[in-house]
């Protein structure tokens, strides 16, 4: 079976991409697989800071990236580009840390000015690090995710669309993956 991981590049707790993550895994677990999910702003600021290659919690992590068959890389867009946290992660990975993998950047930002941020910031880090397939990615505006009382989030049906065809993509192509692996 296909191991996926989902990287949330988001400094913060409560922000509308959780909403737009929880959509992506709960499309990935219709398809009969569990997604792990590492939360950037759950790894220890100092490893990160320092660049702490040695840290067992950035190791356990680079262990799940390293056993993934594709990775979904989820962050919001401040000023044009991802946040630092997700980058001082993404530098403590392997020079070739999504070699062989599948790649879905997905982005959400407060303005369609950002769209651009996927093609311009995330894919040229996303690229040198060797995956197989580096996918289109999906751009969401925050004005398309709303938050219910329940704290479930509603995506607009344009933006949910988009993702579920990403998706669809992603694991046509770790399937195809797979196969080619064991023929």
């Amino acid at each position: 079976m296909a191991k996926i991981v989902i990287l949330v590049g988001s400094p913060m707790e409560k922000t509308r991409l959780n909403g737009i993550v929880e959509y992506v895994r709960s499309k990935v677990a219709e398809a009969g697989i569990k997604p792990s999910l590492i939360a950037v702003r759950d790894l220890p600021a100092e490893d990160l800071l320092h660049a702490r290659f040695d840290s067992e919690a950035i190791q356990a992590a680079n262990r799940e990236v390293e056993q993934a068959d594709a990775v979904i890389v989820a962050t919001p867009v401040f000023k044009a580009s991802f946040p630092g946290v997700l980058k001082a992660y993404i530098d403590l990975l392997p020079q070739k840390g999504f070699q062989n993998k599948v790649v879905l950047p997905i982005a959400i930002g407060g303005t369609i000015a950002h769209l651009l941020s996927i093609d311009f910031a995330m894919k040229p880090v996303l690229s040198t690090m060797g995956p197989r397939n580096l996918l289109a990615g999906v751009f969401v505006q925050d004005a398309q995710v709303v938050w219910n009382d329940d704290g479930t989030a509603d995506i607009a049906e344009e933006a949910a669309s988009r993702l579920d065809e990403s998706v669809r993509l992603l694991l046509q192509e770790t399937a195809l993956q797979s196969s080619n692996v064991k023929a």
